[in-house]
């Protein structure tokens, strides 16, 4: 690996108002060092962790896993024993040939089913299941898609529950006939199945259907020949505008009509969270939310008789939580008789032990401060398992309370091992696979024993990628804490350069997101929302990179901390943003406050709009990637929670929209933005390029064209994005200690 020189004798050169031949050739070299270290984090992927793919056996005794077979490049299915390690080969290569052919199949994905003894495996040529006890493989149909989970096959394992285009299937595997089970007169705008799920006794399926048909169209341009572009019509619900209507509804597995359930709202007004079985086989569980996501309802729903119960509901002139992923739905306990779930009603997202009928309600976890996410409910063993990190809002840790609220909850997760943890249980919750890193360190995965967090085997090292990283991980990055008054304390991290000294003053680069959907202030090894290697990268060219979560950011902080934006993204992020700076450069006698640059994607490229518009005196360049300068035209499930709509908050989203303050500009600004663009769409940020234009403002503007949000379509791109953003930075605020 090639490392840069010191950089203040890059920066004299830069600054210079005329280059020597020799002094071009040594900045261009130290250029081309900066694009070898971006194709080897983007394109070869050096220090992206492998992961760990291990499937467990329903039975909890091991788990399955492909691996390599001596006989040949097509992998085979291994089984460890979860105890002792033990090593079986389940499936053979020289089994998995395509029966009366010489074909290898080479298996992509596979899972156990709910018969013990099939496996399903997915291949290169087809979808097939595997009899482990006869050694029998059969070809499943063709025109069958690819299975994602288990969870499609029915419980008793004899039938498979797929989608194809907007409708759903059932395939019987003894009969081979596929079964048709919803038919739409007027199918163009109905969509059947996003979420489904079988009985618990197998004879029918539950699912949501959408129905987008009031939901306005935009035009999409697909990245085809560009002297003739494909342009096709999609449905995009923006702000203020109609969503989707969705209902729930029931079919036998047999086919026949669907019933459809009386939900206790017009559709059109709300959206749904989850839809499963209640336990049994005759109720249904919908989690209803309101549009704005200030009501939330979960719905038992009889499917004989119609009748609904509210189980439980709850109310919050803001939102109501708004991180679905890690809380959404239930869990049953008590044979059914009662449900454990998550809620922020009384200012920390905390667990509730409810009755079925939800008369009767506990408090379990009674500490001030918050699940991060829901684990497992181990109740032969009288546990519930969740993530926590009450001490330190960067991190995460397994927590575990006893079910009869008894004891105090207490932490699994070994104190020495500071970081990130992440956990994949066993069916029977006494083994799980372990994930921990750190923002430094690449993640290793290993096989825990839960009682005791025993590790018993090692099963992903990421040597390799831990043997690349090191040398360019001279230094621990640095945490910090900025205490920026009125009892606001924000988390933030620092990377020095490689050749830092503590008595000159360096130029300072914030990343930025500041918004609802993540935190970037984490210590794991994604730290940064996967930024750290290109971070790494630019503070060795001489600069200190800084990032900062502010108020309104989903840290483990209590809800006051999250809803603190109610009303308006932008305004506070960004007064937060800049005293944490401030702050910083009062701390820390090496910051220069006079050399700040920001720069952020989608949610944070709003923010670096807003910090160059309404904070000039505090930053001199911006960097803003696929930003949304207008609110008001992106999309209405994400914004409206936060801001409602328009109609009853004109002033939340005027003050939101980086557009109207756009005159503050005076700093060196950047705007990066891909041609085919789903979510921030291309001409909300055009409206902001006719608005700098009009105002007579000085800025840069790059188009990638037909580039999605992520901007990784079309070979090179990623690379060039940041040579492109380095290139920036370097020329307009100039690296290296003064």
């Amino acid at each position: 690996m090639r490392y840069f020189p010191t950089f203040l004798v890059l920066w004299l050169l830069i600054t210079s108002t005329a280059l020597s031949a020799s002094d071009r050739t040594f900045l261009e070299k130290a250029l081309s060092e900066a694009e070898l270290r971006l194709k080897s984090i983007y394109e070869k992927r050096d220090f992206a962790p492998a992961p760990f793919i291990g499937k467990w056996l329903a039975d909890s005794s091991g788990y399955l896993i492909l691996e390599p077979s001596k006989s040949g490049p097509e992998p085979e299915i291994v089984k460890y024993d979860a105890k002792n390690g033990d090593r079986t080969i389940l499936i053979r290569a020289n089994q998995l040939v395509a029966p009366g052919t010489k074909e290898r199949l080479f298996v992509q994905q596979f899972f156990q089913t709910p018969l013990a003894n099939i496996i399903y495996l997915q291949t290169r040529t087809g979808n097939w299941l595997f009899d482990s006890d006869s050694g029998e493989l059969k070809l499943l149909p063709h025109d069958l898609p690819q299975i994602p989970t288990a969870n499609a096959f029915s419980p008793n394992g004899n039938r498979i529950l797929f989608r194809r285009g907007r409708y759903l299937f059932v395939f019987d595997l003894a009969s081979k006939r596929t079964t048709q089970l919803t038919m739409d007169q007027d199918g163009s705008q109905l969509d059947n199945g996003s979420e489904m799920t079988w009985s618990p006794d197998g004879r029918q399926v539950a699912y949501l259907q959408s129905d987008s048909s009031k939901v306005r169209l935009r035009p999409f341009v697909h990245p085809t020949d560009p002297t003739y572009p494909e342009v096709t019509m999609q449905r995009f619900a923006r702000v203020g505008t109609p969503i989707p209507a969705l209902r729930v509804g029931v079919v036998d597995c047999d086919g026949g009509p669907t019933r459809w359930i009386k939900l206790p709202a017009d559709p059109g007004t709300f959206y749904i969270n989850d839809v499963s079985w209640a336990g049994n086989a005759k109720e249904i569980l919908i989690e209803m939310l309101s549009r704005s996501r200030d009501n939330r309802k979960f719905l038992l729903a009889n499917v004989e008789t119609g009748e609904i119960v509210t189980a439980y509901e709850e109310t919050d002139p803001t939102w109501v939580d708004a991180s679905y992923a890690a809380n959404a739905g239930l869990e049953w306990i008590n044979n059914g008789n009662g449900f454990l779930l998550l809620s922020e009603r009384d200012g920390w997202r905390q667990a509730y032990l409810l009755s079925r009928d939800g008369k009767k309600r506990t408090l379990l976890t009674q500490d001030k401060s918050d699940i991060i996410m829901r684990g497992p409910v181990d109740e032969p063993g009288g546990w519930f398992y969740y993530i926590a990190s009450p001490n330190n809002a960067t991190q995460r840790y397994l927590h575990r309370i006893r079910l009869d609220g008894k004891s105090p909850s207490e932490q699994v997760t070994p104190a020495d091992q500071p970081g990130t943890h992440s956990y994949e249980f066993s069916p029977d919750r006494k083994w799980a696979f372990h994930t921990y890193s750190s923002f430094d360190k690449p993640p290793v995965v290993d096989l825990v024993r839960i009682s005791d967090h025993r590790s018993m085997h090692v099963l992903e090292a990421n040597q390799e990628v831990a043997k690349r990283a090191r040398p360019l991980i001279f230094k621990p990055t640095e945490f910090l804490k900025l205490n920026i008054g009125d009892g606001v304390v924000m988390d933030a991290w620092m990377i020095k350069p490689r050749d830092f000294n503590d008595k000159k003053k360096y130029p300072v680069f914030v990343f930025v997101y500041g918004e609802p959907h993540g935190q970037t202030v984490l210590d794991d090894w994604a730290g940064g929302q996967n930024h750290s290697m290109f971070h790494r990268m630019i503070a060795d060219l001489g600069y200190l990179v800084v990032s900062i979560d502010n108020r309104g950011t989903p840290a483990p902080k209590g809800a006051a901390w999250r809803r603190a934006v109610y009303g308006s993204l932008g305004p506070l992020s960004t007064e937060e943003q800049a005293a944490g700076i401030k702050e910083l450069g009062r701390m820390r006698s090496y910051v220069d406050l006079s050399r700040v640059g920001i720069w952020g994607w989608s949610g944070g490229g709003s923010n670096t709009l807003n910090a160059m518009f309404r904070k000039p005196d505090v930053y001199q360049l911006g960097i803003a990637v696929a930003p949304k300068p207008r609110p008001e035209l992106y999309n209405a499930w994400f914004q409206e929670i936060f801001m409602r709509t328009p109609d009853v908050n004109p002033e939340g989203y005027r003050k939101a929209a980086a557009i109207n303050f756009a005159e503050g500009l005076k700093g060196n600004l950047l705007i990066v933005h891909g041609t085919g663009e789903t979510n921030t769409h291309l001409q909300i940020t055009e409206s902001l390029v006719d608005r700098l234009i009009e105002l007579g403002k000085r800025f840069d503007y790059m188009a990638y064209p037909n580039r999605d949000h992520g901007l990784r379509e079309g070979k090179g791109t990623s690379v060039h994005l940041r040579m492109l953003m380095t290139r920036y930075l370097i020329e307009h605020l100039p690296p290296g200690p003064r």
